[in-house]
């Protein structure tokens, strides 16, 4: 499921919620929908896991 994928990034990477949801899919509350049920399509579920992809290699790259 994406949330758990979605809640593992940010624990990892101590970012807010809105944030996230802010840089992913331009949406302060998608995570908190997610929480409370939200499925989202599955374009804009490739969408979050490419950004979270790119997010950490960009961040472990230095």
């Amino acid at each position: 499921m994406l949330i758990r994928k979605v809640e593992k990034f940010l624990r990892r990477t101590g970012m807010p919620v809105t944030k996230f949801g802010r840089l992913a899919v331009h949406d302060p509350r998608f995570v908190l929908d997610l929480r409370n049920g939200r499925t989202p399509r599955p374009r804009m579920e490739k969408c979050v896991e490419h950004f979270m992809n790119i997010y950490e290699e960009t961040t472990h790259a230095g």
